[in-house]
């Protein structure tokens, strides 16, 4: 009894060889479209669609393969019934289903896409083949990824058949495969349609990139996973060069090192413990950069995690190896800046190539029952969006170091003060109560270098305290959004000292 193939597929790649495969192993090739021609252009005998139903290709091909000498074919099990029915009816009993979908992501990724074109896009047979064909996994094999072709060749040409395990293995993939085909359409037009940023229904999907040795803690259980379609430039496709395998932890604080270098297009180099800066600095080479930012506070530094917006070179690499760091990320790596490093080879080292330039990002926070989402924070303050609410006006130097100020205390959490000079972090008042008790955090750890040096707030200041500490402490100038009730006291205070004060309009509160 011969048996048969169905393959109809949008991606091509390696469907030559695999149809190739089948027929010297003694399958008989169905096909549609596209694909028949393919393989019939390439020399192989093909039984297209049109020909086992009888029936043709119509509405532009939107219909081709939903006919029962298609369906029954692949739905009936192996029993005596339902072989006997098929043979009444004069249905081929299709053994194995090789279809991958029309690129419907890759359509609406596309920069002025329509919605003509994305619905033409959207996959009726295929989906219904795919689902048809892994619910019979009893007896059909079912292939959507081009990937398994090679493995199926081997397995048919050792054994003869494909295993019930292996079968229901390819069936989850399937269904998998479906689903997200699924998410992807209802989350592009719940955009279109209902015309919401965030439409009725939210999908989230991951595709597992690690098991984890732990969560947060050794009695967590935790695990890795990406977004389907995560360009270069993310932590999920980071290619790690060298160390031990990354912990949860790690991955929450890469990812923080990762933001807050590509804050800055000169040379950067922060030094992240527990998701905050301890240290960051710019400067003209990267070398001198992570030189400054471990100089910021060296005892924390010790066990950091180390994010560079450049790549890191000789010199860089000797001066990380003179501390035990945890990580570091950065674009690349430098040959020689491997050879110096392989010397600590438990550090974790990920190359994450360009920074990524997607249009939108998105950040999820779960909570019991269900989650949070919203825009990341993107935002940006430049020079002219800035208003003096001081009578002293901040100089131009001074202006330049509010805003590195600034943009370091976006990345921290609040209630959050940040304290820098000459593009350098003195002090940082992470996650504190109160934003006084912050204050003389940062204030404290900047010590002896503190004078002339600029305080940035993520939040306004509910009173004028921390306005006073950091001016008796010899602060110059200081950065906030503005809009508290009590403004005009905190201006007052910043006058009564000689302070130049500046507004952003916008906080930065990071919970």
């Amino acid at each position: 009894m011969s048996k048969y193939a169905l393959i109809s597929v949008s991606d091509k790649s390696g469907v030559v060889k695999f149809a190739e495969g089948l027929i010297n192993l003694g399958y008989k090739i169905i096909s549609t479209g596209g694909t028949a021609r393919a393989l019939q252009e390439s020399g192989l005998e093909v039984t297209p669609v049109s020909e086992m139903t009888g029936f043709p290709e119509i509405l532009e091909g939107r219909l081709k393969t939903l006919h029962p000498k298609i369906h029954g074919g692949i739905l009936a099990k192996g029993t005596d019934e339902h072989m006997k029915q098929l043979a009444d009816l004069g249905i081929e009993a299709i053994d194995l289903v090789v279809v991958n979908l029309y690129p419907f992501r890759r359509t609406v990724a596309k920069q002025g896409v329509t919605l003509d074109e994305a619905i033409e896009n959207i996959d009726i047979g295929g989906p219904t083949m795919l689902r048809a064909a892994a619910k019979n996994y009893e007896r059909v094999t079912v292939i959507v990824n081009p990937k398994r072709y090679d493995e199926v060749l081997d397995e048919l040409g050792k054994e003869d058949e494909i295993s019930l395990e292996t079968r229901k293995k390819l069936a989850l993939e399937t269904f998998t495969h479906t689903a997200s085909y699924d998410m992807a359409i209802s989350s592009y037009l719940g955009k279109v349609i209902e015309d919401e940023e965030f439409p009725t229904h939210w999908f989230l999907e991951g595709e597992k990139i690690q098991g984890l040795r732990y969560g947060e803690n050794p009695h967590q259980k935790a695990a890795f996973y990406g977004l389907p379609g995560t360009k270069e430039g993310t932590i999920a496709r980071a290619k790690q060069l060298q160390g031990k395998e990354l912990s949860y932890n790690n991955i929450v604080d890469v990812e923080s090192a990762w933001a807050i270098a590509n804050e800055f297009a000169k040379p950067a180099a922060v030094i992240i413990k527990h998701t905050n800066p301890c240290g960051a600095a710019i400067d003209n080479d990267i070398h001198t950069a992570y030189a400054r930012a471990y100089d910021s506070d060296s005892i924390s530094a010790y066990g950091g995690i180390v994010g560079l917006n450049r790549e890191v070179e000789r010199g860089t690499a000797r001066e990380m190896c003179k501390t035990f760091l945890e990580a570091v990320i950065a674009p690349s790596f430098s040959k020689e800046a491997l050879e110096i490093l392989s010397q600590k080879k438990n550090v974790r080292l990920l190359a994450m190539g360009n920074k990524s330039n997607e249009a939108k990002e998105y950040w999820v926070e779960p909570v019991s029952g269900g989650f949070l989402v919203q825009e990341r924070d993107d935002m940006q303050v430049a020079i002219q969006d800035v208003k003096v609410a001081t009578k002293k006006e901040p100089n131009k130097e001074q202006l330049d170091e509010l805003l590195f100020a600034w943009k370091i205390a976006k990345h921290v959490k609040s209630n959050a003060i940040v304290v820098t000079k000459n593009r350098k972090i003195l002090g940082v008042g992470a996650g504190q109560m109160n934003r006084v008790g912050a204050a003389k955090i940062a204030l404290e750890q900047a010590g002896d270098e503190i004078r002339g040096a600029v305080l940035a707030s993520d939040a306004f200041f509910p009173f004028s305290d921390t306005v006073e500490a950091a001016a008796k402490a010899g602060i110059k100038a200081i950065i906030q959004p503005g809009g508290s009730i009590r403004d005009e006291d905190v201006i007052t205070k910043a006058d009564e000292y000689g302070l130049a004060m500046v507004f952003t309009g916008k906080r930065h509160f990071k919970h």
